[in-house]
C-alpha cells in the first residue's frame, strides 16, 4: 500500500483541532483501574467535595493520554508517523472535572532534519481546551515522521 501522508505535508505553524470527548466518571474509574492511582481527589467523592475543587478531578495524565487518543483517531497524521519521541513542557494548567468536554488544537513547531533523508522529527504543541475554551493542559510532542525525498 503507497504511503499517504509524508512529514513534509505539516508545514510549520499549521493547525488542526480534533473532534471532542467528554470526561465521565467511566473514564476516571477505569483510569484509577489501570494506573493503580487511587488518589482521593479523583476517586473520593466526598474527599474531593471537602476539597477546594468541590468535586472530583480527572487524573492529568488521564487527560494526556485522552489527548493523544483525540488526535490519532483524527488520522492527521496518517501513516506519516514513524514513533514517538517524547513530550515535553507538559503544563496542566487548570482542572478537567467530571462533565467537562476537551478538544485538542494541534501546531506544527519545527521540522529537522536526521541523517537519513528519508526521516525527519516534527515538534507538535498540542493545546487542550474545555468546553469554555479554557485550556487546561498544554504539551510539545516530538515524533519521526516519513519524509518525501
Amino acid at each position: 500500500m503507497a504511503q499517504q501522508k509524508y512529514g513534509n505535508d505539516f508545514p510549520i505553524g499549521s493547525t488542526f483541532t480534533t473532534q471532542a470527548i467528554t470526561v465521565t466518571e467511566t473514564h476516571l474509574v477505569n483510569w484509577a483501574g489501570l494506573t493503580m492511582d487511587y488518589y482521593p481527589i479523583h476517586t473520593d467523592k466526598e474527599f474531593a467535595a471537602k476539597s477546594s475543587f468541590g468535586e472530583r478531578l480527572a487524573h492529568g495524565p488521564l487527560i494526556f493520554g485522552l489527548a493523544v487518543g483525540l488526535a490519532s483517531i483524527s488520522n492527521y497524521g496518517a501513516d506519516a508517523v514513524i514513533a514517538w519521541l517524547g513530550a515535553d513542557k507538559m503544563r496542566m494548567t487548570a482542572p478537567v472535572k467530571i462533565g467537562d468536554t476537551i478538544k485538542v488544537t494541534i501546531e506544527v513547531l519545527s521540522h529537522n532534519e536526521t541523517k537519513d533523508p528519508a526521516k525527519g522529527v516534527q515538534t507538535w504543541r498540542y493545546t487542550v481546551t474545555n468546553q469554555r475554551e479554557e485550556t487546561v493542559m498544554h504539551f510539545d510532542y516530538t515524533m519521526m515522521f516519513h519524509m518525501r525525498t
